[in-house]
Order: C-alpha cells, then sequence, then structure tokens
C-alpha cells in the first residue's frame, strides 16, 4: 500500500480539488448542490473550518480551507464530507469488484489534491483559479454567471469587482488573471 505523506500545518491554509470518480459527463456534484452544502455544513458543525473560497464543477470541485489553531486533519473532514454526500444518493452507479468488496461506492476519486497556502501571493493565485475555472471549463461565459461558488460573497466583502473574469477581453483579464 503506497505510503501518501501530506504536508500539514495546523491552523494552516490549504487549497484543495476533489474529483467525481467517473469525470465527464457526469453532473453528479451541481444536480445535488443542496446535498453537498447540507453535508459540508453538517461536518463543520462538528470539525470547524473556514471556507475561504469553493467553486462546485460538475464532476469536480475546488476550495480553500482554514483551518482552526493548532489543527491539521483536513483529511478527516474530507472522508466525513465525501461518505455523507455518496451514502445519501442512490446506488445506481457501476462499482468495480474491489469497491463492491470493500462496501466503496463509485461516486468519488479516493484521494484528493491538497496544497498548504504559502503566502498572500499564493493565497490569491488559487482564489483566482477556483473562481475562473467555470470559465476556463466552457461551463460559463464570466465568472459572475456560476452561482456554484463563492464568487459573489467575495464580490460583496470588495474582494473582486462584478466584473472580474469576464469572456470581455476590454476589462484587461487573460485566463481570469489580474491586471
Amino acid at each position: 500500500m503506497p505510503d501518501y505523506r501530506r504536508y500539514r500545518v495546523p491552523g494552516g491554509c490549504y487549497f484543495f480539488t476533489v474529483n467525481l470518480l467517473e469525470r465527464a459527463p457526469n453532473d453528479t456534484l451541481t444536480r445535488h448542490i443542496d446535498l453537498l452544502r447540507t453535508v459540508v455544513r453538517d461536518v463543520r458543525r462538528r470539525w470547524p473550518f473556514v471556507i475561504d473560497g469553493w467553486v462546485v464543477l460538475p464532476d469536480h470541485l475546488h476550495c480553500i480551507w482554514t483551518l482552526p489553531v493548532g489543527d491539521s486533519d483536513f483529511t478527516n473532514r474530507w472522508r466525513l464530507i465525501k461518505a455523507g454526500f455518496a451514502r445519501q444518493l442512490p446506488k445506481i452507479e457501476w462499482r468495480s469488484r474491489v469497491r463492491t468488496m470493500r462496501g466503496e461506492r463509485g461516486i468519488w476519486q479516493r484521494r484528493f489534491w491538497e496544497h498548504a497556502i504559502r503566502d498572500e501571493r499564493d493565497y490569491q493565485s488559487h482564489m483566482d483559479y477556483l473562481h475562473y475555472n467555470p470559465v476556463k471549463h466552457g461551463h460559463a461565459q464570466r465568472v459572475a454567471d456560476w452561482h456554484h461558488s463563492s464568487f459573489a460573497r467575495c464580490v460583496e466583502k470588495g474582494l473582486y469587482p462584478r466584473d472580474w473574469g469576464g469572456a470581455d477581453r476590454d476589462n484587461g483579464l487573460v485566463m481570469g488573471e489580474r491586471d
């Protein structure tokens, strides 16, 4: 069995990418967005963390979390989110023999990708990346058009102008980056 080593920073800020097992075409995450929100809310009650940024696409998601001081257990939080979400979906997906023997669902990829945020520039770069992702994948013409993200909340806080990340090149944006 591989020994996956994760870089853990107690109280740290992390960027995550989490994928469905069967990527495209698969709209499970956006079709069941309310269930995903409920599961995340329930996990946060028991295992607190701050959601700095989040975007949910049909087949994967990106987010930035800040964990409480002294806490570096993002793995358990993801385990609870993935299991809670999968448990409430009908069992209609194909499962491999190994997944069936282990009692696993065929919803999520087993692993996830995490990156410990190093500094403000790294933080902003990952926030820009996650918010621009729906445009990058062709799900929206403008970042503001995609409603399964924290972008509107960031606009309300004054972190982004509403027209940031549009398809209109006249606003000076290239691939969702700031001037």
